[in-house]
């Protein structure tokens, strides 16, 4: 009997949106075989993080060397900081060959060109009711610094400019409502 095969599932949305706590409560009531694509990040661990469950750190010159050897779907010096974030191949592929549904949660960038190498892949798009909201929500996590959730807010504005692009799109106003909506794009996939 042959193994069903997965699918790919890109979730993207500007900074703040809520897609992580989103995301969690889909993973928790949706009943589909889903599992979380692991990013790779040269940056530092922040507090809290662990290696491999949050992102795969991995030093610069690694990430060159994987970068270069095409080991990633998908990867963006994120700021231009000289910090790298990226899709590694093999973990999405084995995932899928394994009957799983890999959920990435990426930039748009990112979005777009995992899309052109896996045009069967469900792009779905997160937003804000409304950018006050995003603000509020970017002021309200007291993480980042001033200039930080500047560059984050003018970010997360270039990013609403694309949000038209992407199949479908769920505004995350009501967390209840927003997560009826993303598993009801889900079960019409199967």
């Amino acid at each position: 009997m042959e193994r069903n095969k997965g699918k790919l599932v890109i979730v993207s949305g500007p900074s703040g949106v809520g897609k992580g706590t989103l995301l969690k409560r889909v993973f928790n009531e949706s009943g589909l075989p889903l599992t979380m694509s692991v990013s790779a990040t040269t940056r530092k661990p922040r507090p809290g993080e662990k290696d491999g469950e949050h992102y795969h750190f991995i030093q610069a010159e690694e990430f060159e060397k994987k970068r270069l050897g095409g080991d990633f779907l998908e990867c963006f010096e994120v700021f231009g900081k000289g910090v790298w974030y990226g899709t590694l191949r093999q973990n999405v592929e084995s995932g899928l060959a394994g009957g799983h549904w890999v959920v990435l949660e990426i930039d748009v960038k990112g979005a777009k060109a995992v899309k052109e190498k896996f045009p069967d892949a469900v792009l779905m798009f997160i937003e804000p009711k409304s950018i006050e909201v995003l603000k509020d929500r970017l002021q309200g996590r007291g993480t980042e610094t001033e200039e930080a959730m500047q560059r984050r807010l003018a970010t997360a504005l270039d990013e609403l400019k694309h949000a038209g692009e992407f199949e479908y799109r769920i505004v995350n106003d009501n967390l209840d409502t927003a997560v009826i909506e993303f598993i009801d794009v889900l079960r019409k996939q199967q």
